[in-house]
């Protein structure tokens, strides 16, 4: 439903008051977004950029929105990772479902700093 994102895994805490999530973007979407934006680069400098980052939680927020989520169900916060999730990474199952567990040890350290920027 949303041009500029291939990949996601959204996460919640039970000790924490929002969503989180690690979002693979589409490069296509991202780059012609970029360049539009005038925002130099490739997609390995582009998922590292501030500006990239707000604007694909902005899509993200819209889109939920459009969906009609409730308020709790929007993520607040995003990390853009570069590579696809992958059954070779053992972060999806054969049959390309998301393995929960592994993806949060992975992606433990970005959970934090998301927490950590959202004060949370």
């Amino acid at each position: 439903k949303n041009l500029l994102v291939e990949q996601v895994w959204v996460y919640g805490s039970s000790f924490k008051s929002c969503l989180v999530a690690v979002v693979v973007p589409s490069e296509a979407g991202l780059t012609a977004w970029a360049a539009a934006a005038g925002v130099p680069g490739g997609l390995p400098e582009l998922v590292r950029d501030a500006r990239v980052r707000a604007h694909v939680l902005e899509e993200l927020v819209a889109t939920g929105r459009a969906e009609k989520l409730k308020g709790f169900e929007i993520v607040k916060a995003v990390h853009l990772e570069s590579g696809q999730f992958s059954v070779e990474d053992d972060l999806l199952t054969p049959t390309f479902k998301l393995k929960r567990p592994q993806l949060q040890r992975r992606f433990q350290a970005a959970i934090d700093a998301m927490y950590k920027e959202l004060k949370e």
